[in-house]
């Protein structure tokens, strides 16, 4: 394992679940600050950094549909969700002397800076933390559709997708303790066996992009910048 990044610049997406820890809701913010060293680390490697956060442990759009409400207002619902998450995680990062900025698919100025691809490339330039909040900025699109958008328009060389199990597996590991976990899979792969990494939405974008996706368990304290050199368990998604 080299001690020097593989990839110059990545987006991490972790899911709004992951910032919940052992709560059932809400925010627990020691395991903000963890990611959050998570990410301080992979900047201190020199990588420049994406975030795509979810909104699951606020809210979720497709809650109301569910319940016969009107779709396009959940998911609007859900992308505030977003912005809060995104909030509590550059806190958390700056806490870390890590610079920092929000940028959001939502206009909300007295909040945070609104998303473009200029701002986007400017402020990576200037070596900060990037968190896009807002998903993509409109209804029926998930927060993965978003990651994989946001990466193409930062030119990432790779989507990190944290996940709450190192990788992708034959079988929902935490169901079946005989499941195997895939070390690696191509874009097509992952659609033609329906695989439940990121939307399909997210795994097309990603393919037409040539984006790989490395799935990993963002529980792991380390394990960003352990894969960011080579190591660590993880599953690549690439057509290479």
């Amino acid at each position: 394992m080299s001690l020097e990044p593989v990839y110059k610049r990545v987006l991490l997406k972790a899911s709004g679940e992951a910032l919940m820890g052992g709560q059932g809701f809400g925010i627990d913010v020691t395991v903000a600050d963890r990611i959050a060293s998570d990410i301080a680390e992979a900047r201190h490697m020199g990588v420049e950094v994406g975030v795509v956060v979810g909104g699951g442990n606020i809210f979720r759009g497709v809650a109301v549909a569910s319940k016969g409400g009107d779709r396009v207002t959940g998911d609007h619902m859900g992308m505030l969700g977003t912005i809060i998450n995104a909030l509590a995680l550059a806190t958390s990062l700056r806490k870390l002397n890590i610079d920092t900025v929000v940028l959001s698919a939502i206009s909300m100025p007295e909040i945070c800076e609104s998303f473009s691809q200029r701002a986007t490339l400017y402020h990576l330039s200037m070596g900060r933390v990037v968190i896009f909040a807002g998903g993509t900025g409109n209804p029926f699109f998930t927060t993965d559709s978003a990651a994989a958008l946001r990466a193409a328009e930062m030119g990432a060389e790779a989507i990190f997708k944290g996940t709450q199990v190192d990788g992708i597996y034959t079988a929902d590991p935490k169901k079946y303790p005989d499941a195997t976990r895939l070390d690696r899979l191509t874009h097509q792969e992952v659609l033609d066996r329906g695989l439940a990494v990121m939307d399909v939405a997210a795994v097309a974008l990603a393919r037409e992009n040539s984006i790989p996706i490395i799935v990993f368990s963002i529980h792991e304290k380390g394990g960003f910048a352990e894969i960011l050199t080579g190591g660590g368990l993880k599953t690549i998604v690439s057509d290479n």
